[in-house]
């Protein structure tokens, strides 16, 4: 379990993909104290399991059913990623709760500068879309933001200085793909009410 409030970010040292699986080695910095091969780690959204450390360097190995939900094949060598370590019992609970299981891609459309601010505007699977609802919580790439607006088409959210910083969000540009995973609650509700 996370919360959705990113640590850092962390650069990618390799990406080696079989025509099976992906082994995407990342190199944590100061994230990787304390971090054993088992533990799981949300990468950019997308919960998984360190499969072997040499330093810094944690490798994680990732199936067909996570590539074909993420966008990690498109990753290059240095690229960065957001990076934070799960929840343990007792610990403070900001963000929202976030299981690391990315539900979808969503796309940026548009991005409007509003000083040090941005607002941006993504599209997403109308699936998806019916579990977002203005005011409600939205992971994107691992980071835990409220919906602003949300439609048949597309949602938005708005940007502060320190999350444009921080995480790789900042970094967004028109026709990126992005990680989602809608709010979990909204999943339950909606199962809830679905006809027979």
């Amino acid at each position: 379990m996370f919360t959705g409030l990113v640590e850092g970010m962390a650069q990618v040292a390799a990406s080696v993909f079989d025509g099976v699986g992906l082994r995407l080695t990342l190199d944590l910095r100061e994230l990787s104290q304390g971090v054993r091969i088992g533990d799981s780690i949300c990468v950019s959204g997308c919960c998984l399991t360190v499969v072997a450390i040499e330093l810094s360097q944690c490798m994680f190995e990732l199936g067909s059913e996570t590539l074909s939900k993420t966008n990690f094949l498109s990753l290059k060598p240095d690229a960065f990623v957001n990076i934070e370590r799960s929840l343990r019992v007792g610990d403070r609970m900001g963000g929202h709760f976030v299981t690391g299981h990315v539900d979808g891609l969503g796309e940026l459309q548009r991005r409007r500068e509003e000083g040090e601010w941005a607002h941006f505007y993504f599209s997403a699977s109308k699936p998806l879309l019916r579990q977002m609802v203005p005011k409600g919580s939205i992971t994107i790439d691992g980071v835990s933001l409220t919906v602003v607006d949300a439609t048949d088409e597309m949602f938005s959210i708005a940007l502060i200085p320190h999350t444009l910083e921080v995480t790789t969000l900042g970094q967004l540009q028109v026709n990126d793909k992005v990680h989602l995973e809608t709010d979990i609650l909204a999943k339950y509700v909606q199962r809830a009410i679905a006809p027979d």
